[in-house]
């Protein structure tokens, strides 16, 4: 049995981002997802396979392999596959590129939750970082909220520039705090261990949406944020006790457990009043991993 590959760009010819929120928000309706992660470690050497498997969707394992020392000899630092195998009977269903399920699921979860937060009369989107993430964002949230237009900061405003010229609907924002006070969603996507994000520039009605830290020495925001904020995460089990954009205010008494209104397998819960400040997390997880896997080969299958 010869086994499909989909390549980045046969993915990315048959999706568009509404379907893959449509696809993450119906796989929160399955039963909850039994995941769990490997790390191993050959310094500076690093192998990550996080693995799901949701009864109705079957099951994934996504693998990276990250050697810092490739750039130097004009490789690709991170490497990796998706398999995705058959609820029925364990067969492998597809090989995926591992970059195209990266991208598509970690914008398509930030997107998801703004369209259920962010009020449905935004028109003005700020993205925080202008890395690889900040681009898959400035194509989603482009799908997501057509009529919006983008603005791009970043440390180095080069890069903004840079990001922003491939972009007919985006411009460049010199400075953050003027930028995050025009704004009616913010998305942040940076590297940052520092908040970058100060929650005293917030006003009512907006929607903050954060994705950079994905460790517990990493926050994008500070306390007065969480604090002011009605605070959402995609998944309690990949954000309460992995990332500190959580775990630093919940330990030191800055906000409670009870301060998190829901995660998305809470998903009616996803509201928000017009002059609510919303926050959500974005923690990821192999299970929507495999959401966005199962949609993919969905589409490819039926082109």
């Amino acid at each position: 049995m010869t086994i499909p590959f989909v390549s980045f760009e046969d993915g990315e010819s048959v999706l568009d981002w509404i379907g893959l929120c449509d696809a993450l928000e119906a796989g929160h309706s399955r039963p909850k997802a039994d995941i769990g992660d490997t790390f191993l470690y050959r310094d500076p050497d690093t192998m990550l396979s996080r693995a799901a498997w949701i009864d109705g969707l079957g099951s994934a394992v996504k693998t990276a392999t990250i050697f810092p020392g490739n750039p130097k000899n004009g490789k690709p630092m991170i490497n990796g596959l998706v398999c995705l195998y058959s609820d029925e009977d364990g067969t492998v269903e597809a090989l995926l590129d591992f970059h195209l399920i990266t991208k598509w699921k970690t914008a398509g979860d930030s997107l998801l939750a703004a369209r259920k937060l962010a009020r449905p009369d935004s028109r003005r989107i700020l993205i925080v970082g202008a890395g690889t993430v900040g681009a898959s964002l400035c194509d989603a949230f482009h799908a997501g909220f057509p009529e919006a237009e983008v603005t791009i900061w970043n440390r180095t405003i080069a890069r903004a520039k840079e990001l922003a010229a491939g972009y007919s609907f985006a411009s460049v924002a010199p400075s953050l705090e003027d930028a995050v006070s025009e704004s009616d969603i913010i998305v942040t996507a940076t590297m940052s261990s520092e908040p970058v994000m100060r929650g005293e520039w917030l006003r009512p009605g907006q929607h903050l949406n954060l994705i950079g830290a994905y460790r517990p020495d990493m926050r994008e925001t500070d306390d007065t944020a969480m604090q002011r904020a009605r605070v959402f995460v995609d998944s309690y089990d990949t954000t309460l006790e992995h990332i500190g954009e959580l775990m630093m205010p919940l330990a030191s008494g800055a906000i409670t457990r009870d301060d998190l209104v829901a995660d998305y397998y809470e998903m009616d819960r996803f509201q928000a009043g017009p002059d609510d400040i919303t926050l959500f997390k974005n923690g990821g997880g192999a299970h929507l991993d495999l959401m966005t896997s199962r949609y993919v080969v969905d589409r490819w299958s039926a082109r």
